[in-house]
């Protein structure tokens, strides 16, 4: 080596730390999180974590979540909202429709995603299920055509039932939504031959006078109705209340049959979140939430808990349980 490459090799090394400073970092992504109850549905969070590692996000080394949990409190929603829009997180997952709707009026910029709600359009929360429009996209849980196959299942698993008591959450999913659902209700109901008493439960509060008031009405079965988060919250509450008043009960979600409770059908819970997932890393790469459409399950699940069923003296019909993707002993 010349005297002259000698010089250059000492000027290229002298340099190299300052290039190497010189390398923009790379960006740490903020996310909001705006669950209704995390302490009851840790598992739907630890799914929306793992749908971001399989992306190649890794909380601590290029994203950071900012979670501002409403434990179990709607009024507390805006507020928590308001919260995170003033941080200037990149992107903020709303799960369910009213911690959807509390984010959307927090802001008209930052983008939302939402991952079982249950009408979208209905609520108010996107203009169509194809073109969303504004700042808001997500997963749709399909509510309202889940009511006529919970209905009918409860029929096939309780032979001669002729009174179902159907209790639902008023004010979470909004007005237009709620009458849909129970129009449809009473449509299925009229078509299987039951009666439904319908019972309300706005509160936790509610959950004990609504159990009074099905056995008042000598109810046979009942059915819960989805959208309520509040309702899902307290499924442990409700699963032993049904067992207490020996009322056999069909779900929209697997989790009260987890907490016990006897059947359930509906999407895939932990899934919606991990789908979720794909939302706000499209967003993250520059897609416009208006731009990407609604998606709705692509995943059902029949869950029968035959430990449940015997604890009621039922004894599910073969044709009920060849068609359960998983049956608890």
């Amino acid at each position: 080596m010349d005297r002259r490459d000698t010089v250059l090799a000492l000027l290229a090394l002298a340099a190299a730390p300052f290039a190497a400073e010189a390398q923009p970092a790379a960006k740490i992504v903020r996310i909001g999180f705006l669950p209704f109850n995390l302490a009851t549905s840790p598992h739907v969070l630890e799914a929306f974590r793992h749908g971001l590692r399989d992306l190649g996000y890794v909380e601590g080394r290029n994203v950071v979540i900012e979670y501002r949990d409403a434990e179990g409190k709607l009024e507390r929603l805006p507020a928590l909202a308001a919260e995170l829009v003033a941080l200037k997180v990149d992107v903020i997952l709303a799960p369910a429709t009213p911690t959807a709707l509390a984010a959307k009026q927090a802001t008209k910029t930052i983008p939302i995603v939402f991952a079982v709600a249950g009408d979208p359009v209905g609520s108010g929360l996107v203009t169509s299920l194809a073109r969303p429009g504004g700042n808001v996209t997500g997963l749709s849980v399909l509510s309202t055509e889940l009511v006529g196959k919970c209905l009918e299942l409860l029929t096939q698993a309780v032979p001669g039932v002729s009174r179902v008591a159907a209790l639902w959450q008023p004010g979470v999913v909004g007005e237009r939504t709620e009458k849909d659902v129970l129009k449809a209700a009473e449509v299925a109901a009229r078509a299987l031959g039951v009666r439904l008493q319908f019972v309300e439960a706005r509160g936790p509060a509610d959950i004990d006078r609504a159990f009074s008031d099905m056995t008042r009405e000598r109810a046979g079965a009942l059915t819960v109705l989805g959208g309520g988060s509040m309702l899902f919250a307290e499924r442990r509450r409700l699963v032993d209340l049904a067992a207490k008043h020996r009322l056999p009960a069909v779900y929209t979600a697997r989790e009260f049959v987890d907490a016990g409770g006897l059947i359930a059908y509906g999407p895939n819970f932990a899934d919606l979140y991990r789908r979720a997932a794909t939302y706000v890393d499209k967003i993250l790469k520059g897609a416009k939430p208006g731009d990407l459409p609604v998606e709705q399950p692509t995943k059902f699940e029949l869950v029968i808990n035959l430990t449940t069923a015997k604890a009621l003296g039922l004894t599910i019909p073969q044709s009920v349980l060849a068609h359960a993707d998983e049956v608890i002993q």
